[in-house]
């Protein structure tokens, strides 16, 4: 098996994993990617949205103020934006529903990349940062390309999210194929083993390429 290539300076990576059932295919991806980010030598913080209890519903203390970019939100969003800035590179594991993230993962995205940290400013804060969204979808390449919904993923999380909070180094890296419930018992192993070694190559075309960590305060 080949590994990552260790970078000059090891990276902090914070891994952002969105499924109720730790037992998931989903989970067992973000474990896999974790275990070959460490094993390149890294760092890596694993933030689980559903373990953590984390709560996606906006309230008015994190509402956005168009007047006050130096806002103070929830103790509960600062500890995540600390979180945030405390690594090089965000990589995001989770299941496409309806064709979108989990309401748990655009909660977190509506709370915690909030105005005056995510955007908002001359000098974009996470601009440095490397960014990988790696969903999850059932249907097949084939299959959403017939619904001409190919491009609907890279749109909302590459362009409305990534490249307008500042970060320009950033991947939408799908896996498809991943409803198992459709193969025999007997076929569903291989079939994991694939979708695992797709998703070690994701990782690998995107943050497997040494960058000298540099941060924006």
């Amino acid at each position: 098996m080949t590994t990552l290539a260790s970078p000059a300076s090891p990276r902090h990576t914070l891994l952002v994993l969105t499924h109720p059932r730790p037992d998931s295919l989903t989970a067992q991806v973000a474990a896999r990617l974790r275990a070959r980010l460490e094993g390149a030598g890294g760092t890596v913080d694993v933030m689980d949205l559903y373990a953590e209890g984390f709560d996606p519903a906006l309230r008015p203390q994190d509402e956005p103020d168009w007047t006050d970019r130096e806002k103070t939100y929830s103790p509960e969003v600062h500890a995540h934006m600390d979180r945030i800035l405390a690594a090089d590179d965000v990589l995001v594991v989770f299941p496409v529903w309806w064709f979108g993230p989990p309401a748990m993962l655009k909660g977190w995205i509506d709370r915690v990349w909030n105005y005056g940290f995510a955007y908002g400013r001359s000098r974009p804060r996470l601009a440095a940062k490397r960014m990988v969204w790696l969903p999850l979808m059932g249907a097949t390449a084939a299959e959403i390309g017939e619904l001409g919904m190919t491009d609907i993923l890279d749109r909302t999380l590459r362009h409305g999210i990534s490249a307008y909070c500042g970060i320009e180094d950033s991947t939408v890296s799908t896996l498809y194929g991943t409803e198992l419930s459709g193969l025999a018992p007997e076929a569903r192993p291989a079939r994991v083993a694939e979708l695992l070694t797709e998703a070690e190559a994701a990782l690998d075309a995107t943050l497997g390429t040494p960058k000298e960590a540099a941060r924006v305060g």
